[in-house]
């Protein structure tokens, strides 16, 4: 709990408030710029973009040209490992790589562009690359 002059307890909960908007422009703002350019190289090739979170992480492969998404996978899915586990690791990873490199496949998607979002090419999402070029697919 907070003690001190009310005034400043407030200007404490301001100033964090204020971090935290800065922190989601920012994310927000490298989201976009990586998307666009993604965009832009893509060539009328599908994206797999990749979203994590602390528990689970998630693949999809989008035609943003039709405006579909072609096929996804995830760690919630307890065919490629369910609930109750804790699926934020490189392991969990590698198996959604895999997944949604079968899944592409079965498409007939062979080649698309990787979208890492607003996350460093390291770790998890370092590891679902490698996996899914491993798969089969191109990027």
């Amino acid at each position: 709990m907070a003690t001190g002059n009310p005034a400043e307890v407030f200007d404490r909960f301001v100033s964090a408030m204020k971090a935290s908007k800065k922190l989601a422009k920012r994310q927000t703002r490298r989201q976009f710029r990586v998307r666009n350019s993604v965009r832009k190289s893509a060539k009328g090739r599908p994206r797999l973009s990749v979203f994590r979170s602390n528990k689970h992480i998630y693949a999809q492969i989008i035609d943003d040209v039709q405006g579909i998404t072609l096929a996804a996978a995830s760690t919630t899915e307890k065919v490629l490992g369910g609930t109750g586990t804790h699926q934020g690791n490189r392991d969990a990873a590698s198996k959604i790589g895999k997944a949604i490199a079968e899944r592409a496949i079965e498409k007939g998607v062979k080649e698309v562009v990787f979208d890492r979002g607003e996350y460093k090419y390291h770790g998890r999402v370092q590891a679902l690359a490698d996996a899914a070029r491993e798969g089969g697919l191109e990027f």
